[in-house]
């Protein structure tokens, strides 16, 4: 049995984990990278294996540096199955097309300046009909039901507890007589959350593939983090400016919308437009109505007493471009949450170079931002940032509430190790930057006596023996 990690090795984005097992080839994720363009860009159109050879693929949710390559991977080839919850293949179905559209979108707005320069125009990784192509190819499979998708290979999703419907994928291993069990973590999420159920502790693995966001760093407590947001909204309406949310359309968009109208109901904020400008956020805000069984009970007791937090006074979907730059025409204050939630495609670009000038806007982080990425590059306070190219003086406040990250953090991670690492003899960590990968592999280490693994990109590791 063999692992090779061709995405999210010594990185966050790009998940892509190869297992070769019982005679087929299954695919982990398959995710697009996020960073340097340059290197993003070749990361993408580029498979460190044959697509067509995959038997197929384990989704463990969908957000797009989990998900966002599957269309590619079924333009080169890919002929078998997309195995994922309910609720992923839902909210793949409408953010598969959407990445395949703002790819489109983001293609021509800079060929019009890239035509004017003389330059060769650059294509979209894939289509719509692609993103299609590869929804077509979706199996749902319920949490916690093991299921045999080839023989001596078991499959079960539980709880991660991080966005709609995602999942720790176990595997359940038979060959030659021996049985092993493997866990992927996929993203883990936090404990004691509202919206979503907490990470499932059932498994007992005998491997584990780990992510390592947060790793050596832990959140600071929910009620500072409405506190900070409280203010920040506060004076920025006071100077007459807007405020701009990068977001994630699915999981982070929608918890920002509920701790806004915790403020809201509380009377802590005064009267203010909120604007979510991505068609992606409302579509996929209508799925997480359609998904009850994974709300936890706080959620459902509101949803239960008719009060939905996702929808209250002054909250307005935008659905067309045309409704988007009114929002940059506008002078009043606002909120603008948009996507995507690393600043790296999508029209929050286009807030963020309409506002980051402006001394009385504020830029609110409230998200991992992955290295070389927009996000990263404005939460590092630098002075000037290229936006489509061009460079933009940044002279916006810029705030990090790191308190609404839908990640574990290190503590939360370790809770989760004590409780699924009693029979684990190896662990890879993955989905973090070198140091906190480094950091959580230091504390698993210090915890159990097991071998720790953090995989280089292209590096093959044996379950229960390394090469």
């Amino acid at each position: 049995m063999k692992v090779t990690f061709y995405g999210a090795a010594k990185a966050v984005t790009g998940s892509q984990h190869l297992l070769e097992i019982a005679g087929k080839r299954i695919l982990l994720d398959c995710g697009l990278s996020q960073g340097r363009r340059n290197d993003s860009e070749r990361l993408n159109r580029e498979y460190g294996y044959e697509p067509a050879s995959l038997d197929a693929v384990i989704l463990s949710h969908a957000h797009i540096d989990h998900s966002g390559k599957l269309p590619g991977l079924v333009k080169n080839g890919f002929k078998g199955m997309i195995f994922a919850t309910g609720a992923t293949r839902d909210l793949a179905a409408i953010m598969l097309p959407d990445s395949a559209h703002i790819q489109q979108a983001d293609a021509e707005y800079l060929n019009k300046k890239r035509l004017r320069d003389g330059l060769e125009p650059i294509e979209p990784l894939y289509d719509l009909e692609d993103a299609l192509s590869a929804i077509e190819k979706f199996v749902s499979i319920p949490y916690g039901l093991s299921f045999s998708i080839f023989p001596g290979i078991t499959l079960r999703f539980l709880e991660a507890g991080h966005i709609l419907g995602s999942a720790q994928v176990e595997l359940t291993i038979e060959e030659k007589g021996i049985k092993k069990t493997l866990l992927f973590t996929g993203d883990l999420g936090r404990f004691d959350r509202p919206i979503l159920r907490d990470p499932d502790l059932t498994s007992r693995p005998d491997f584990l593939i780990t992510e390592s966001t947060y790793g050596g760093r832990n959140h600071e407590a929910q009620e500072k983090s409405l506190l900070d947001l409280e203010q920040v909204i506060k004076r920025t309406v006071k100077r007459g400016g807007k405020i701009v949310i990068p977001a994630f359309s699915v999981g982070r968009t929608q918890e920002v919308l509920y701790f806004l109208n915790l403020l809201l109901v509380a009377g802590r904020l005064p009267s203010i437009p909120v604007y979510v400008d991505s068609p992606l956020s409302f579509n996929a805000t209508e799925v997480f109505k359609l998904h009850p069984e994974v709300y936890d009970k706080e959620l459902r007791d509101l949803l239960y007493a008719g009060h939905s937090p996702f929808q209250f006074p002054n909250l307005h979907f935008v659905q067309n471009v045309s409704e988007s730059k009114a929002i940059n025409f506008a002078k009043e204050p606002m909120i603008i949450i948009s996507a995507s939630g690393m600043c790296e495609n999508g029209r929050i670009r286009h807030h963020l170079k309409n506002n980051i000038t402006d001394p009385r806007a504020t830029i609110v982080l409230v998200g991992f931002m992955a290295q070389h990425t927009l996000g990263r590059k404005i939460g590092e306070r630098r002075e000037t940032v290229n936006i489509f190219g061009e460079p933009y003086s940044v002279k916006a406040e810029i705030v990090d509430i790191d308190g609404f990250s839908a990640h574990a953090d290190s503590d939360a991670l370790m809770r989760y190790f004590h409780a699924v690492g009693e029979n684990v003899k190896q662990v890879a960590v993955v989905h973090g930057e070198e140091k906190s990968a480094e950091a959580l592999a230091a504390l698993i280490h210090k915890d159990k006596e097991v071998e720790v693994i953090i995989p280089a990109l292209g590096e093959s590791v044996y379950i229960n023996g390394t090469i």
